[in-house]
């Protein structure tokens, strides 16, 4: 796809966007302080069992036999064509018994080869870690942007990250999906997608940066964003359709990643666009550095 004739006045609706922007990560702030997050096994504790059926199984048949015996909130992990790995939410020896029970009733010849409990204490340093290297990721972020770019750069490189993050997460406390630890890893992907996004624009914003005495801030960064908009929208595509795809036919097991992959490209391409720009846009207009 080409674009390279067009110019779309980007900046015009700047304001407009940034105030969207400002209210969608309000809202996403209200939720994570009032509904919180659905978090899972990973954080919260639960058990672990791990068996193997004497013919072979479905994930879909397990879940639904567990269902049947009243686990509806569980991870199950394939890992050969009899073999699964259950996680529980629950932490108490009834709900460990139950889903046994059930799918022994469901297969008597099940062989239970491992019972493990996941205490909370496990889970409080794995959700210390998760936050600890999403921060060591942003400092990073920031210094070598810094150094490579510009420090104003670098500032509106990372707000449009914790964007991204915050309204994200927003989406799965408000539809209450579960977050564990393939979310995390979702959760970083995005990162990685989102300051791509944002760099290409700003590496083209930096290359115009010598004619932004002739041009103005606000043409700068059109003439920029509409210099790379055919890629953005090029890798945007080729990226948001597989995911789509996984999000709609690869399963409840996967589900939760591949939504918060959907959810962060979308978001993670709009605030290369309408929030590193818009504010480097409006931070110039207040304070130009040339």
């Amino acid at each position: 796809m080409s674009l390279r004739t067009k110019h779309i006045r980007f900046m015009e609706i700047r304001r407009v966007s940034l105030a969207l922007s400002a209210l969608l990560l309000l809202g996403s702030m209200a939720l994570l302080m009032t509904k919180g997050l659905n978090l899972g096994i990973d954080f919260t504790g639960g058990i672990i069992v791990q068996v193997e059926f004497s013919s072979p199984v479905t994930v879909k048949e397990v879940r639904e036999t567990l269902a049947e015996s009243g686990q509806q909130h569980v991870t199950i992990q394939a890992y050969s064509d009899r073999g699964v790995i259950v996680r529980l939410a629950a932490d108490d020896e009834a709900s460990q018994k139950a889903a046994i029970d059930a799918m022994k009733k469901k297969d008597s010849g099940v062989n239970v080869l491992r019972i493990e409990k996941v205490g909370p204490v496990v889970g409080k340093q794995l959700r210390e870690e998760a936050v600890v290297a999403v921060a060591v990721a942003l400092v990073g972020i920031l210094l070598y942007i810094t150094v490579r770019f510009r420090f104003r750069f670098a500032v509106v490189s990372v707000v449009a990250l914790l964007h991204d993050t915050i309204l994200t997460l927003g989406l799965f406390s408000l539809l209450g999906r579960e977050i564990s630890l393939t979310f995390i890893a979702a959760i970083l992907t995005v990162v990685g997608y989102s300051l791509n996004d944002t760099i290409v624009v700003l590496d083209r914003v930096r290359e115009n940066w010598k004619e932004l005495r002739s041009k103005g801030i606000v043409h700068l960064l059109d003439l920029s964003i509409n210099q790379t908009l055919s890629r953005t929208i090029n890798t945007s595509l080729t990226t948001l359709l597989p995911v789509t795809a996984l999000f709609l036919w690869g399963g409840p097991v996967i589900g939760d990643f591949s939504l918060a992959l959907l959810a962060g490209i979308l978001v993670g391409t709009y605030s290369s666009i309408y929030i590193a720009g818009a504010l480097l846009c409006e931070w110039n207009l207040r304070k130009p550095e040339i």
